[in-house]
């Protein structure tokens, strides 16, 4: 019997639904940590999490037994119902219906790395409205401004 052998780098990036209830700085090393244990358990093996208030970027290896799809909802609907228990601040935190997910290769993966490490220092300069634009068109994926953040 033949055995898939594989090793995909993922890059997904989720935005918070209207910006109505962001993620608090104090709460972000927690969210970090559960969507960890999300993707651990999905027998994926996450690289890095982080973000700012608006969005979240994941970096992990894919597991050969799910769906790219399956894991991104798998983190989303997760977190979404668990950072609720966190209290009133999340009572209405949703995350945003779309996401966008990238495969990365192995020579990028440090340079990736760095990226979502820097997540704080990049956004003085830059909105994540700018950032998401920039990986929808540098990934020469069709978009309708219109539909990017509702």
């Amino acid at each position: 019997m033949s055995k898939l052998l594989s090793k995909l780098y993922v890059h997904a990036i989720f935005h918070v639904k209207n910006n109505n209830c962001t993620i608090r700085q104090k709460d972000e090393m927690k969210l970090y940590a559960y969507i960890n244990g999300i993707i651990i358990l999905n027998e994926s093996s996450p690289i890095i999490i982080n973000g700012i208030e608006n969005h979240i970027h994941v970096l992990c290896i894919l597991s050969k037994n799910i769906s790219t799809a399956n894991l991104l909802e798998d983190i989303m609907g997760c977190s979404s119902r668990w950072i609720k228990l966190l209290g009133a601040h999340y009572h209405e935190f949703a995350w945003q219906g779309d996401y966008s997910c990238y495969s990365v290769s192995k020579s990028r993966v440090k340079n990736v790395q760095k990226f979502i490490e820097d997540q704080k220092k990049l956004h003085k300069d830059q909105t994540f409205e700018e950032e998401y634009r920039q990986f929808l068109n540098e990934n020469e994926i069709n978009y309708k401004e219109e539909y990017l953040w509702s």
